[in-house]
């Protein structure tokens, strides 16, 4: 038996990019929101040395003059720790040591930005906290607030306490985490889970139901209930208008409400369809999340990266809300630290090193910069008559238009307007609410989709709510009016504005007919 034994060596060529650190740096803040951008400068300004606030003057994190240093402090320095190296920056220190040899001339110690800076940030924001609005009640301490006015045996308030430890934000008792409460689903829940999970012998289901007839007792009404339904129930009160109609509602035909099935709600419960009208809109009053009220209110302030304004020759200009981000520059006295020869080498080479990370970040914020207003500038070329007439003159517009304009990456253009804000005369916009696709018209013009729902929205606002259109009649009238779309697409657009079928858009109450389902 002969046996050959062979080696194959398989050599397979690939190509592969490596990003440097400068350019992953780069398109980090490019990707910032204004907002994010200052905290990141301000993160820079505490760990790197060498920045320094170039108009400490007009800054808030300015220091008092006081405050000012006259010698440069240096953190423990890592000597053995990795030193950034980029063969595409070699010359970068001495690309900036030349741009910056004329600091000697205008360079006075008097006058240095100090490097304790953040002291009267500090303060300022100390007095902040200090003026800020106390933690508004929660909604369980309101509740077991209202047990102290109630007389309660020492069994029963550690049932109802313990049941109050039960009920979620939206006031629902024992819903579990991740579940939803709405209009269209509940989720019941039983009393015999909270029986075991309570693990006291001798608590029966019959307890807990005791206690929780005290709960749902409590202000405000509908608390602590099971599910929707019960919910309900609970906020009907013996003066509440068409009290009896709402309780044969609830209980038989929620479903039927649901789907605008007001001839069978006729037929069952023998009520006429104004009566009917009336308690549904009565319902319309009840809370279907109870806690809500208690929840902590966090208002998200949108701050717009870019404002455009008109001038007098109706032209729109650019300006970057650049007033929230400082202005920082490297530091003079850190230059003349790492030309010093005479100083330790580990020094030098680790000054060098902060003052290579220092003028990256500054020029990816100049880049940042320049890129945000090429790509608004742009945009505007192409959405003027969205500024001109409003949203409903939108053109469609992809974001590879608007790279080949700038003549950068797709992907360059995504992240400059990724979370990005722009105040307009129109209006608080997304930057992104500029982009989107659209369909070619029967006059061989191009019609964005946000047009097409703009008009769909003004036809079903203006149709006969006792025969409303149906998706098709919305078709024919799109098509009669320019907008060649599919059925399929009407019905998309109408569900993504939340806008009800046509026989859940029917009045039922008026016109002439009024037959069965």
């Amino acid at each position: 038996m002969r046996i050959e034994t062979s080696m194959h060596q398989k050599l397979a060529q690939t190509q592969t990019m490596t990003l440097a650190p400068r350019m992953i740096q780069s398109m980090e803040i490019l990707q910032l929101a204004i907002m994010d951008l200052r905290a990141r400068v301000e993160q820079e300004l505490e760990k790197n040395p060498v920045l320094e606030l170039s108009d400490p003057a007009n800054d808030d994190w300015s220091a008092p003059e006081e405050n000012v240093t006259t010698e440069p402090v240096l953190p423990d320095i890592d000597v053995d720790g990795p030193m950034i190296h980029d063969a595409d920056n070699l010359n970068d220190f001495s690309r900036l040591d030349a741009l910056n040899r004329d600091w000697d001339d205008h360079f006075n110690e008097d006058h240095r930005p100090s490097r304790n800076g953040m002291d009267s940030e500090i303060d300022r924001k100390h007095d902040a906290m200090q003026n800020m609005q106390s933690r508004p009640q929660s909604l369980h301490d309101y509740l077991t607030e209202q047990l102290s006015f109630m007389e309660l045996s020492p069994t029963e308030r550690t049932l109802v306490e313990f049941l109050i430890s039960h009920i979620n934000d939206d006031g629902y008792l024992g819903i579990r985490e991740g579940e939803e409460i709405d209009e269209l689903r509940y989720v019941p829940y039983r009393l015999e889970d909270l029986v075991v999970s309570y693990g006291k012998p001798g608590v029966t289901v019959d307890d807990l139901e005791d206690a929780l007839s005290i709960v749902q007792k409590l202000d405000p009404p509908g608390i602590a209930a099971r599910d929707f339904k019960e919910c309900l129930l609970l906020q009907v009160q013996p003066d509440t208008p068409h009290r009896d109609a709402i309780r044969a509602l609830i209980l038989n035909h929620l479903e039927d409400i649901r789907h605008n099935r007001m001839p069978i709600i006729q037929r069952k419960t023998g009520l006429e369809l104004s009566a009917i009208k009336e308690a549904i809109e009565e319902m319309r009053r009840f809370n279907l999340r109870p806690g809500a009220p208690f929840e902590p209110r966090n208002t998200q302030y949108v701050l717009p990266d870019v404002i455009i304004t008109q001038n007098d020759l109706g032209e729109y200009d650019i300006k970057l809300t650049e007033d929230w981000t400082p202005n920082v520059q490297i530091s003079p006295r850190y230059f003349e630290m790492a030309k010093d020869r005479d100083a330790d080498q580990k020094t030098r080479d680790y000054i060098k090193q902060k003052i290579q990370a220092a003028s990256w970040l500054i020029d990816a914020i100049e880049q940042r910069r320049g890129t945000l207003e090429k790509v608004t500038r742009a945009i505007i070329t192409h959405q003027r008559a969205f500024l001109d007439h409003g949203p409903e003159s939108i053109k469609p517009l992809k974001m590879q238009q608007i790279a080949d304009d700038v003549g950068v990456h797709v992907t360059t253009v995504s992240r400059a307007v990724d979370d990005k804000w722009v105040q307009t005369p129109r209006g608080l916009f997304p930057l992104k609410r500029f982009f989107g696709g659209g369909v070619e018209s029967k006059n061989g013009e191009d019609v964005a989709y946000e047009t097409i729902k703009q008009r769909l929205m003004e036809l079903i606002g203006k149709e006969d709510k006792s025969a409303p259109l149906s998706d098709e009649d919305l078709v024919e009238k799109l098509n009669e009016a320019g907008y060649p779309v599919a059925r399929r697409t009407v019905t998309k657009y109408r569900k993504m504005m939340k806008l009800p079928s046509s026989r859940q858009r029917k009045d039922w109450a008026i016109g002439k007919r009024v037959g069965g389902d």
